[in-house]
């Protein structure tokens, strides 16, 4: 871990409208080979843990996208847990390379640094990729998650989201 880069504390999103939404849809859609409409399905469906990797056809990693607008952060010097909207938490620990699951789908998962950035990419077993960059700018009052799915063909969709330290 880079010293002094810490991410803990309260986030709130910068931009919170319902393109952002939308932009992730379409994001999933254009890389997985998904309709959207299936995506949340099977997003809602694998929250609760209780899914069938065989109704979809395409890349799936998209599964281990958490998204909020509201992030609890704390920090260790082992790991980040995130907390989205109070709901769900993601760990992911510094230099890990293991394989991670939602319901019967699972992904090899590798995280580390490059320089202040936390990486975490997530690679799906039809080769979807999803990549999540976590930087900090602004003195450390802003924090810039940069999202990036990748198909099997190598195409590629990214969003930026924006938060602003809360506390």
């Amino acid at each position: 871990m880079p010293a002094g880069t810490d991410f803990s504390g309260n986030w709130v999103m910068r931009e919170v409208s319902p393109s952002q939404r939308r932009r992730i849809r379409e994001a999933i859609r254009k890389t997985a080979g998904v309709d959207d409409e299936a995506v949340f399905k099977a997003k809602r469906t694998a929250q609760s843990r209780s899914r069938s990797s065989g109704s979809m056809k395409g890349g799936q990693v998209y599964v281990f996208l958490e998204t909020g607008t509201a992030l609890k952060i704390t920090q260790t010097p082992y790991a980040l847990f995130i907390s989205f909207d109070r709901s769900v938490v993601e760990e992911f620990r510094f230099g890990e390379s293991r394989m991670v699951s939602v319901g019967e789908i699972t992904a090899q998962r590798v995280t580390g640094w490059e320089g202040t950035q936390l990486v975490v990419e997530t690679l799906g077993r039809n080769g979807m990729k999803l990549t999540e960059r976590f930087h900090l700018t602004d003195g450390g009052n802003t924090l810039q998650r940069r999202i990036t799915l990748r198909s099997k063909k190598l195409e590629e969709e990214t969003i930026v989201q924006v938060f602003d330290r809360a506390d």
